[in-house]
């Protein structure tokens, strides 16, 4: 099998990258100068679990990778030791898990990337690694829910503890004890008595001659 020549490595380093970046939902640029093996390694797994694309080449081929996708911009940030971390699907994971290896005891640094489109400064990457992850979201959602429940439960469960909660049955009971009695029913009145009472009036009056 021939021996690939320097150039073609190139044009295939730059088709590989220009494949990754095309579509891709968000990216980040790093200076990897002085980081060691041990953190590499680990930094290197933690992308590769997320999806995350991580590769590490010449200024000039990442340049003309982003240029072959419209992030032409991104030159201003292809300066010394450079890796680019590609993310296709979540678009704060790749920031999250860089920005987490960033620091006083660690001399990888975030130089820019490009977020929706757009090259950004390594100020909005570090902003972007702020923003929740959808998983993040929805566990805080729960974990508030979950807190409120529990809230609820124990102020029901002290209003019972003090017997202000009256069992279903008693409290049935008391609310028929409390209840206005029903009035009795008005009797009727006694028209039979009535009848012939009027009729001995009548045979005592003389009748009209």
């Amino acid at each position: 099998m021939p021996k690939m020549k320097a150039i073609d490595i190139k044009k295939q380093i730059v088709a590989e990258l220009t494949e990754h970046l095309d579509g891709a939902v968000a990216g980040v640029v790093v200076d990897f100068s002085g980081v060691n093996v041990a953190q590499d390694t680990t930094m290197r797994a933690e992308l590769r679990k997320a999806g995350v694309t991580y590769r590490v080449a010449k200024n000039t081929l990442i340049g003309r990778a982003c240029d072959n996708v419209g992030y032409g911009d991104m030159a201003q940030y292809l300066t010394g030791n450079t890796a680019i971390a590609i993310s296709r699907e979540d678009p704060v994971i790749a920031a999250k898990i860089l920005k987490s290896h960033t620091g006083k005891e660690s001399k990888l640094e975030i130089k820019g990337g490009f977020y929706d489109g757009k090259v950004i400064d390594a100020d909005m990457v570090r902003t972007l690694a702020d923003t929740p992850t959808p998983e993040e979201s929805i566990a805080k959602f729960l974990g508030s829910i979950q807190s409120s429940l529990y809230n609820f439960a124990y102020a029901l469960q002290a209003i019972v503890d003090r017997g202000e909660v009256l069992p279903a049955s008693a409290a049935e009971a008391t609310a028929e004890a409390e209840a206005p009695a029903e009035p009795a029913p008005a009797e009727a009145a006694p028209t039979e008595a009535a009848e012939p009472a009027a009729e001995a009036t009548a045979e005592a009056a003389p009748a009209a001659e």
